[in-house]
């Protein structure tokens, strides 16, 4: 029988994006082709997220629209895998009768298994232990050839009370440097000239394998190893931002000087009732301590507005700490209620349109702090990584250290001649667009 065309969609987080990659490689070794085109698919795989309300609703119509392409198209067999799948596994084959495979976050390596079945038209389902299964394997990877993202890390065990991820991911578990630094070594080979390190706790790396936090030697070995010229960090949690990593970023220049380091709130109220780690002391203390250290250091943080019992006091004490520390990339969310966990249940539920208001009022701070910040680029020369060039506007475009891929701003800049992507060039900053920056380069 010959084998089917296989599309791929994948939802979600960077993380999630890894988890895809190691599929289409297992699909890919079987000997199947993938097709980046939906409508030439026999058999779509959705790997979905189900992190907040809006997320699974992506996720339902992601799937409702692939269906669509099963009376529609070539499209014979649905696989729904990810988030969504190993959290609401009995209604999701009840809920979504479109679905002919449903795989679970510790069955991915099942999924050359899965299409073989819904191949035979039969209905695969499987999950696996998500605290026992194997976090690496080679990636057929889907960034640009000169970025990648590397897990560190599955699974979280923070336990804060709006988070569903223990339950889905499973407990915190760390692949051992080895394995880590090896998948390095192979993606600097590929041309990966930007390497980003995610778990859903980048910070407690190492914590359970070696019984202290490691991310910094894991980050020297890695620049002993390779010549990956940016190493960038993500979801790292204040309480475990340790002196160590503080001077592993000052003083390795192959590490950007940014950080990505989620507060999500500043009330001691709400730190606890959000059952955050190490309270409004230990967040301010490691802004100072990175910003002392690091003086040119780009920080990220995502706050939420609108968690149960949210009084006024709280949020307007969270908008003079935002107003007075102005970091540099922010995200504000509204709080989200998610079944099975402890703030579901919480009293005090704060009114969408407050929850809405609130996070607005958060955005339009930082738009004005962000435009600042920005203005102060005007004149210098920066380094830029070029992702592209648009041939409408004559103009390049691409990413400084300061922004992180699909989440910060960009840098468009004109040359006198065409530039190839996927290299770093030096940028004069010239004015300020939005969220943006102008420049140009010779």
């Amino acid at each position: 029988m010959k084998k089917s065309k296989i599309g791929f969609i994948s939802l979600g987080c960077p993380k999630n994006l890894i988890d895809t990659e190691i599929m289409l490689n297992e699909l890919y070794t079987a000997g199947y082709e993938i097709t980046p085109e939906e409508t030439e698919a026999d058999i779509i795989i959705i790997n979905t997220c189900a992190f907040t309300e809006s997320a699974k609703q992506e996720s339902i119509d992601t799937i409702l629209d692939a269906a669509w392409l099963k009376t529609n198209a070539k499209c014979k067999g649905l696989i729904v895998t990810g988030c969504m799948s190993e959290r609401y596994r009995e209604e999701l084959k009840k809920e979504l009768p479109e679905c002919d495979a449903v795989i679970g976050i510790a069955a991915i390596h099942d999924i050359v298994e899965a299409v073989k079945a819904v191949e035979k038209n039969k209905f695969f389902e499987k999950y696996g232990d998500i605290d026992n299964y194997d976090i690496g394997g080679d990636r057929l990877v889907t960034t640009p050839e000169y970025m990648a993202y590397l897990k560190i890390a599955e699974g979280c065990d923070n336990k804060c009370a709006y988070c569903a991820i223990p339950s889905i991911r499973g407990k915190f578990r760390s692949r051992t440097m080895e394995d880590i630094v090896k998948e390095a070594k192979n993606l600097e080979a590929l041309g990966v000239l930007e390497l980003t390190l995610v778990a859903q706790d980048t910070t407690r790396y190492g914590v359970d394998l070696y019984g202290e936090y490691k991310l910094a030697e894991l980050i020297r070995k890695i620049t002993a190893e390779t010549n990956i010229p940016w190493i960038r960090l993500l979801y790292c949690y204040p309480d475990k931002i340790t002196d160590e990593l503080v001077e592993e970023i000052k003083n390795n220049d192959r590490v950007v000087k940014y950080i990505d380091m989620p507060i999500q709130h500043i009330s001691e109220n709400m730190l606890k009732a959000m059952n955050r780690h190490g309270g409004q002391a230990v967040i301010k203390s490691a802004v100072e301590r990175l910003r002392k250290a690091v003086p040119d250091i780009t920080l990220r943080t995502t706050v939420i507005t609108g968690f149960p019992g949210e009084t006024e006091e709280d949020f307007t004490e969270l908008c003079e700490y935002l107003k007075e520390t102005r970091f540099d990339r922010l995200g504000a969310f509204t709080y989200s209620r998610e079944e099975g966990t402890p703030a579901y249940d919480f009293e005090d539920q704060i009114d969408e349109q407050i929850k809405q208001d609130r996070c607005d009022i958060i955005m339009d701070m930082q738009y004005d702090i962000n435009a600042r910040n920005n203005e102060k680029k005007v004149g210098k020369i920066i380094k830029v990584l070029c992702e592209g060039f648009d041939p409408v506007s004559n103009t390049h475009f691409g990413r400084s250290a300061a922004d992180a891929p699909e989440i910060d701003g960009k840098v468009y800049f004109t040359c006198a001649k065409r530039l190839p992507e996927g290299k770093i060039y030096n940028v004069k900053i010239t004015e300020v667009l939005d969220y943006d920056l102008i420049g140009e380069t010779k």
